[in-house]
């Protein structure tokens, strides 16, 4: 019997930096950002603290993404949780878990902005 899994992940935050957008070797398009997400409860000084998410865009999304949005841009993602390991040089190993985005959504954050109609 298949049992059913699910990986989805929704997160509502702003950009720490803009997005850096690159193309592989085929092409595609491809851009990292992180999102600072504030937790909804307060630490024991009485502060908000926030989680620091690495995501990746892929094509269309990830070149609105960078044509649209910059530092402090608010955007919604929804997308899966991935994690992968590699080896660096001097041979320690590295562990990396990211969001892989499958939609990005670009929220009103009170400035004017032009928005793409479709993303």
């Amino acid at each position: 019997m298949r049992q059913h899994m699910i990986n989805q992940v929704v997160l509502v935050g702003r950009l720490t930096k803009d997005p850096e957008l690159r193309y592989t070797a085929e092409g595609a398009a491809v851009a990292t950002v992180t999102l600072a997400v504030a937790r909804n409860f307060r630490n024991a000084e009485g502060g908000i603290d926030a989680d620091f998410v690495p995501c990746v865009l892929w094509r269309k999304t990830a070149e609105h993404t960078a044509n649209y949005c910059r530092k402090g841009s608010m955007v919604a993602v929804t997308g899966r949780i991935q994690t992968r390991r590699y080896d660096k040089k001097d041979g320690q190993r590295v562990y990396v878990t990211e969001v892989v985005a499958q939609s990005v959504q670009f929220l009103h954050s009170g400035k004017k902005q032009e928005w793409p109609e479709h993303v």
